[in-house]
């Protein structure tokens, strides 16, 4: 007959083992992990196996509603689906239980709401806005599961699987996926510590401080080949024994999640969705170092994962897990949380050090790396969110587990924000060495629309643009850098014909020239000038004179070389990596610049300015609108005859073509 700690998974015996600080387990380490239970006779009674099975919510005896309330389903009314299930419920008197859990990672298809019925598997459907609400439960309630907007059922090897149901992992965006750091998050309530116990949490931190010593712990993270996933990729083990060696007498573990990526939203989703995840992986990191204290250094604009934090990490410290003694084992470790005002340049460590410590957010000249001195000139380890939340997997399951999935050089899985013109948008986690044509016409269904391919954003604005005959690169840090572009935090932005590439990273420069701190004059005064130059090629050129075409042709055939010299002389990172979208799309689309150049025109009709306005005489039918509207009296001709447009009075401003009725003014 099988344990209670195998029958359940669960691997701690009663309540009185850890979760009461007032009757503190004999040997709570050993308890957590299975190897002895002290309260086996006195507490593992039939009541506690009945409510660890409700935890697993294997045996409900109503259905079980989840609901994804992450920020993306929010955004996509969750709130509202939300009010109309709890006001549909206390209208009809049935009984269900509504669990509210994080993103599963679809964030196109959201709301998403899952069903599990009793004695059967769990089911999610898409797209649940409040007006489904009332007729899809009638349908629940009835015993049916509704197949209209139906993704799939999840595996679960305590019920038989429901016949003509797909499973979710067999979903196109979701096959292709090898889910570590998002292995929880759409499925369980992210503010449960116990369901986070139940689905295997906190073994990782039990084990190791059991089993590790802090220099076993940084070999392990070393030997299983994890790099920093925060754009760096430097190996993380390194980065924490160069911590552990220096002696002193406070050390500061620091999480970043600042997050300023354009397009990025990966550890926001984590920490929203899986907090506890983050929160084990930094106590594993900060016994590893000789850290008693942590933070979380997090952008105001993320309320929700704020506020799960705030709710997880006291729950986690009245446990046991943080805090005074951990498990027992004489390690004392807590976390705080530094909210950051979102500037971009406190995602570069010496930077977002010096916001903690309440200065401000400029970088400075390293060495002395941070891991010898950086909080208040103390050892300090900094790791992202992505980083952090995939120690617990590796302390868990062991370096070769780890080491097992990627390629030579980069081991594990990497978590994207998938956005832009593709047909599904959302969190993806992919194997390294997985290829990007996988990545966005696998799990991504490829570009909306029809459209034909054209790009593929990856890094941010530090990161470079993959065109289409390199789509069958792979996903890992040396690769991507081979064609002008880096990891980066995850940010993953795809684009199509429409897209003007020369606008694009006009964007990003313009993006990194108002974010620069403004401390170092490469960055402050190379962006700008980079800025002036593309703003000057898309420029109209109606109204231009002699002198800034002369001037315009200049910055062109300088834009290379000032590429160069910012990322040769700039001071942090961030600016050494500032011009890689101009020389990216410089490199894989020169055409388009030449066309903007030479001839004036933007193919993808998206900067303005270039564009030639004429009238179609054949569908012109003389009605005088656009007349009427244009600002500048550039049209001309008789009431009932077409009309025409002098050139050299037309500002491009598109207003005859936005009023016609008729489509007769073409856009060239």
């Amino acid at each position: 007959m099988p344990t209670l700690e195998q029958e359940a998974g669960l691997f701690r015996c009663c309540e009185a083992c850890w979760h009461s600080p007032s009757r503190p387990c004999p040997d709570v380490v050993a308890c957590l992990t299975g190897d002895f239970c002290c309260h086996a006779s006195a507490a593992c009674d039939s009541k506690r196996r009945d409510h660890i099975r409700a935890l697993k919510r294997q045996n409900a005896a109503f259905p079980i509603l989840y609901l994804g309330t992450g920020t993306c389903g929010f955004g996509a009314g969750a709130g509202k689906t939300l009010a109309a299930i709890k006001a549909y419920l206390s209208k009809t008197g049935h009984q269900a239980s509504v669990v509210e859990v994080g993103c599963l990672g679809l964030c196109s298809r959201e709301p998403l709401l899952d069903v599990q019925l009793p004695g059967q598997p769990r089911v999610t459907f898409l797209d649940m806005t409040e007006e489904k609400v009332p007729e899809f439960l009638d349908k629940v309630f009835d015993g049916e599961l509704p197949g209209a907007a139906l993704l799939g059922q999840h595996r679960n090897p305590a019920f038989a699987p429901l016949a003509d149901v797909p499973f979710v992992d067999e979903h196109p965006f979701f096959h292709p996926q090898t889910r570590w750091v998002l292995a929880n998050c759409g499925l369980v309530d992210p503010t449960d510590l116990e369901e986070y116990i139940v689905c295997g949490g906190y073994q990782a931190l039990s084990k190791t401080l059991r089993q590790h010593t802090p220099e076993q712990t940084c070999a392990v993270i070393e030997q299983s080949g994890l790099r920093g996933r925060g754009g760096g990729g430097f190996t993380s083990g390194k980065k924490w024994n160069l911590a552990r060696l220096v002696n002193a007498d406070q050390k500061y573990l620091v999480c970043n999640a600042d997050e300023g990526d354009p397009g990025a939203f990966m550890d926001r989703s984590v920490i929203e969705s899986d907090p506890f995840r983050l929160l084990e992986g930094m106590a594993i990191a900060g016994h590893a170092i000789g850290a008693s204290k942590g933070i979380i250094y997090i952008r105001a604009e993320y309320p929700l994962a704020i506020e799960r934090l705030l709710t997880t990490i006291p729950e986690a410290q009245a446990a046991g897990f943080l805090g005074h003694n951990i498990l027992g084992s004489g390690f004392d470790f807590d976390v705080s949380i530094k909210q950051g005002a979102g500037a971009f340049v406190c995602g570069e460590e010496t930077a977002l050090m010096h916001s903690i410590e309440g200065r401000r957010g400029m970088p400075r000249v390293r060495p002395p790396y941070p891991s010898v001195k950086g909080l208040w000139g103390k050892p300090t380890c900094i790791n992202n969110v992505e980083t952090l939340a995939n120690v617990p997997g590796i302390m868990k399951n062991g370096a070769d587990w780890f080491s097992s999935v990627g390629t030579a050089t980069s081991k594990g899985t990497k978590v994207f924000a998938l956005s832009g013109k593709v047909v599904r948008t959302g969190l993806v986690e992919v194997a390294m060495g997985t290829s990007v044509r996988d990545v966005v016409f696998g799990a991504g269904g490829g570009i909306a629309n029809g459209k034909a391919y054209k790009a593929v954003q990856i890094g941010g604005p530090s990161g470079g643009c993959i065109p289409e005959q390199h789509l069958d690169i792979l996903v890992d840090y040396e690769s991507l850098k081979k064609v002008g572009a880096m990891m980066g935090s995850g940010g993953l932005v795809v684009m199509d014909e429409d897209n003007c590439m020369v606008d694009v990273a006009r964007f990003f420069m313009d993006f990194i020239q108002r974010e620069s701190c403004g401390k170092c004059i490469p960055c402050r005064e190379g962006t700008r000038r980079m800025l002036e130059i593309l703003n000057a090629i898309t420029r109209g050129y109606r109204n231009e004179s002699p002198h800034q075409s002369m001037e315009r042709f200049k910055g062109v055939m300088a834009l290379e070389e000032l590429a160069e010299v910012i990322g040769d002389t700039s001071l942090c990172g961030l600016g050494q990596s500032a011009p890689n979208p101009v020389l990216s799309t410089l490199r894989w689309f020169r055409e388009e610049y030449e066309a903007h150049i030479f001839e004036r025109k933007c193919a993808a009709h998206v900067c303005v300015e270039l564009l030639n306005y004429t009238v179609d005489n054949d569908k012109c039918t003389g009605c005088t609108v656009c007349t009427k509207q244009c600002p500048t009296a550039a049209i001309v001709g008789e009431k009932k005859t077409a009309h025409y447009i002098l050139q050299d009075k037309c500002i491009a401003c598109g207003t005859c073509a936005e009023v016609c009725k008729f489509d007769a003014v073409r856009a060239d």
